[in-house]
């Protein structure tokens, strides 16, 4: 198969894909967390789970790539079987409206899709040129929020004043796990490398190997943490009484959802051609400043205008932080060493997503939240020191474009 027809096969099917990404997005970010709160009334250990549970998947992300090694199975045929056990396991909580079945089966739909992410990064790797990749990625995303932004907004419009209708939106987050499964099944890709099998945590020797890898990591680690904190405390500040806004489910999703994702739709394009272009550590510090202001902005406000503001300037930063953090590793790993890298980003970006959320429920009843947001912004700022001294780094500049 010619490279230009896997290009555009893996694109075609990934478009797809991004309508599926987008409805389990608005699942993850706003109604799984928001159903629990207002139909349920879980306490904060199952509000915690919901909110760390895509976190978890990607804590044993590093056991996808294994499994597929071992199974000797191409990367797409792998991620694809992934999602399609979440599925399952999603419109099993839709059946059983009890809240163990649904904390358990929704976590797991959501543990499923974010499992896969090293093995579709390798099939990026391997079907998109590097000097389009972050083009190609972002057109894609673009599909995905708006997609995103769309369900946001009509299930927000479902759930006002008639909350048991929930079963129907966690009804369409297992179809869209089963259509993400298909079209990641049509994708073209090939199996991982055999040594890559060894063992789970076979890519963990790049750490030690890769002082720069490993530095870039604690950053990540440093910014990660901040932003995972305060973003489940979105939902629980809005939707909340104790905060004195305790706003509509709908309202809710639009400031947590349509909004951002209207922001993120615009900008997806703008940071592709900046990956592209740009300094990858210049990139990232200017993202990092842009978390710590929407943080700020959002949980100082009280103000529908401080409100949306906060919510806009947190979607165009996420716009940027989504082709950062899914392509990052193309710029450092040798191309057959892709998934290996990216399953331990994907790990530790799973750690800090199960512990963030247990740390943020455990703080919010203790310490005031603006505090927690000011905690959470110095955090990040100290992740741009740790990436100060890289920022001239060769490797990690701008891909080369082809002459001609």
């Amino acid at each position: 198969m010619r490279v230009a027809s896997i290009t555009e096969r893996t694109y075609r099917f990934e478009c797809w894909r991004a309508l599926s990404s987008g409805v389990l997005e608005a699942a993850a970010g706003t109604f799984l967390l928001l159903i629990a709160v207002r139909w349920y009334s879980a306490g904060s250990i199952s509000k915690a789970i919901l909110a760390g549970a895509s976190s978890c998947g990607l804590l044993i992300s590093p056991m996808s790539v294994w499994f597929a090694a071992r199974r000797g199975l191409p990367a797409a045929q792998a991620a694809s079987r992934i999602l399609a056990l979440g599925a399952v396991a999603m419109i099993v909580a839709a059946v059983f409206p009890y809240l163990p079945v649904f904390v358990v089966g929704t976590t797991l739909g959501l543990i499923a899709s974010s499992a896969s992410v090293p093995l579709v990064t390798q099939i990026y790797q391997e079907n998109y040129p590097a000097e389009t990749r972050g083009r190609l990625f972002s057109r894609t995303f673009m599909i995905r929020i708006a997609s995103a932004a769309v369900v946001s907004g009509l299930g927000g419009w479902l759930l006002k004043g008639q909350m048991e209708l929930f079963r129907w939106l966690v009804v369409l987050f297992g179809v869209a796990l089963g259509f993400g499964s298909w079209c990641l099944s049509r994708c073209p890709s090939t199996p991982l490398l055999s040594d890559t099998g060894a063992h789970p945590l076979q890519g963990w020797r790049h750490v030690s190997r890769d002082p720069l890898f490993a530095r870039t990591l604690i950053s990540w680690m440093l910014m990660g943490f901040a932003n995972l904190m305060m973003l489940p405390l979105r939902i629980e500040y809005l939707a909340n009484p104790k905060y004195h806004l305790a706003l509509e489910p709908d309202i809710v999703a639009v400031l947590t959802g349509v909004i951002p994702h209207a922001a993120r739709f615009l900008m997806s394009p703008v940071w592709g051609h900046l990956f592209d272009r740009m300094n990858f550590f210049g990139l990232r510090m200017t993202l990092n400043v842009g978390f710590a202001l929407g943080i700020l902005a959002f949980f100082t406000s009280d103000n529908a205008a401080g409100l949306i503001a906060a919510a806009v300037i947190y979607g165009i930063s996420n716009a940027g932080g989504d082709v950062a953090w899914s392509l990052w590793v193309t710029r450092f790993a040798p191309a057959e060493r892709v998934a290996e890298y990216m399953s331990v980003h994907t790990f530790l970006t799973g750690v800090r997503g199960v512990l963030a959320p247990a740390a943020a429920f455990y703080c919010i009843d203790r310490f005031p939240v603006g505090q927690l947001a000011a905690g959470c912004a110095a955090l990040i700022g100290l992740a741009c020191l740790v990436l100060l001294p890289e920022i001239r780094s060769a490797r990690i500049a701008a891909p080369k474009r082809p002459a001609g």
